[in-house]
This record gives structure tokens, sequence and C-alpha cells, in this order.
């Protein structure tokens, strides 16, 4: 229970001795709130990201990466890393921004608005990492069938027995899988990071909509 909750708990009990509030008073400690949570979800993206780069650097002496890696992967991974890296630094910029305005804001109604945005702008953002997971995903499918000598020669061992849709349909409904289960994870996570900031951001929002109208 934060410093809000205990006021509003003590505001309802008969006797007088809890000092009342004033509306700028009850605003700041909003305002002081909704800005420490905006700055924690710019935080825990940047720590994110910083933690992804890492784990692609661990795991680049893994046997099935270093015979990706001698694929032709330039034509379709640079474009797709370097606009991945652009969206997601959007992304950062406008989370700074999100809290600078908050940080800032001197009226209730204001600061409702930045913190709809903030919220919009986190969904968007896991929007975006899951949605550039299914399309790297996909492109490293197409790469492998196409330039994988190991996958392209299986394949063709496949096709001799007729078995070629078989092959088709394991190697597809194994990447779904595995895919689904990758997707599952990071929908966990941001439920329990960004969904509980949000969740608290919600519930100032909600304050400053009782205190304003």
């Amino acid at each position: 229970m934060d410093e809000l909750d205990l006021l509003k708990k003590d505001w309802n009990k008969d006797d007088n001795t809890y000092p009342k509030l004033t509306y700028n008073e009850i605003y700041k400690m909003i305002l002081k709130k909704s800005s420490s949570i905006v700055k924690w979800i710019f935080i825990i993206s940047l720590l994110e990201f910083a933690f992804w780069i890492i784990i692609s650097f661990l795991l680049k002496d893994n046997e099935s990466m270093k015979r990706f890696d001698q694929l032709n992967t330039d034509p379709i991974f640079v474009p797709l890393i370097v606009l991945g890296y652009i969206i997601l630094a959007f992304f950062f910029y406008l989370f700074f921004r999100n809290y600078r305005k908050i940080s800032t804001t001197d009226n209730a109604k204001i600061l409702m608005e930045n913190i709809l945005k903030t919220r919009k702008t986190v969904r968007q953002y896991v929007a975006f990492n899951l949605i550039y997971l299914v399309i790297t995903s996909i492109a490293i499918i197409y790469i492998e069938i196409d330039q994988d000598q190991l996958i392209i020669d299986k394949i063709e061992a496949a096709a001799a027995n007729g078995e070629v849709f078989k092959f088709y349909a394991v190697f597809i409904g194994i990447t779904i899988l595995f895919l689904a289960i990758t997707i599952a994870f990071l929908l966990l996570f941001y439920w329990l990071i960004y969904g509980l900031l949000l969740k608290r951001l919600n519930r100032n929002y909600k304050e400053l909509k009782r205190l304003e109208f």
C-alpha cells in the first residue's frame, strides 16, 4: 500500500487527527508516482534491449548460429536489423519524452492525457517486439530452406521418398510451436513487468479522474 492509499484510508476514519490534503498536494503525490512509473518503464526498456544484445553475443558460438552466419543473410537481415534498431530507438525516445512530459506537467487534465499516451506507447512497443519476432522467424526459415545445404539435402531426401509434404508439415509445425512458446514467454514477461507498471499508472489515472471531476 503506497502513501496515497494510506492517506485515503486515514481520511475514511471518523477522527480528525489526520490532516486534510489540498487538491495541489494530492495532485503532486499522483504526479510524483506517475513520473516514477514512467521513468522505470524507460529504464526497463533499455535494460531489456541490453539483455537481448548480451544473449545474442553469448549464442554467437553456438553451432547452429555459426552455420547460419555462413549463409548469405545480408540482403534480408541487414535492412531488417537496421529497421529494428531505428524503431526501437524511436520507442526509447518516446518513453523518455513521456517521462519528461509527465515530470514537468502542472495540469491534471494534461497529466491524464500523458498517462494515456504512455499506456498507448507501451502497448505499441510490445506489439512491435512480437511482430518483429514473427517477421524475423519467417525470414530465418526462408533463408534456411533456400540456402542451408543440410536442410536442402533433407528436403531432397524427403521428396525422393514421396514425403516432402510430411517434412514441411513437421518443419513448420516445430517452428510454430517454438514461436508460440517464445511469444507466450515474452507475453508473460511483458505482463509481469510492463503490465504491472501500467496497472499502477492506470490507478493514478483513475485517481486524477476522481480528483478532477
